[in-house]
């Protein structure tokens, strides 16, 4: 299927490819059908990009290699709005706001993206939890993790 996105113009996607959010994402719950797509020349950042919507589209990246001590429980109305069956069904992905420079850009750990691989259905998760932040500064973090490596 061919699809108009924000940051890769005209392009064709498989089916297969799709992420059913069955409760949309907060402030855009109409939206429920999005894929990720990669970023040519950049291996930790991804676009969540709305199947429907040209204009919908957020940067995401794995919030582990970002804060290293990152933890939650994921609750049992996501477990079951996604079907989660085991742990390694699961893989999980934070919502970037970007700035100039890149190291003054932040991620929402506050509100992860869970997504279930075998269901191919993702939610959006209100943690509620004071120790993360809504704007997680990356710069930081990633020369640490940079520096340990």
């Amino acid at each position: 299927m061919q699809i108009q996105t924000k940051f890769h113009g005209t392009i064709a996607i498989e089916s297969d490819q799709n992420w059913s959010f069955p409760k949309g994402l907060p402030g855009f719950e109409t939206e429920n059908e999005f894929t990720l797509l990669p970023i040519e020349g950049n291996s930790t950042f991804q676009v969540l990009q709305s199947i429907h919507t040209s204009d919908i589209a957020f940067i995401v990246a794995n919030p582990y290699t970002i804060a290293v001590d990152y933890s939650f429980n994921i609750d049992e109305p996501t477990i079951d709005l996604l079907e989660i069956e085991q742990p390694t069904d699961v893989f999980v992905l934070g919502v970037l706001s970007l700035k100039e420079p890149i190291e003054t850009s932040t991620m929402n750990l506050q509100a992860p993206l869970i997504f279930q691989s075998k269901t191919r259905k993702a939610k959006q998760m209100i943690l509620n939890d004071i120790k993360f932040s809504l704007r997680h500064p990356i710069g930081t973090q990633i020369t640490q993790a940079e520096g340990k490596a």
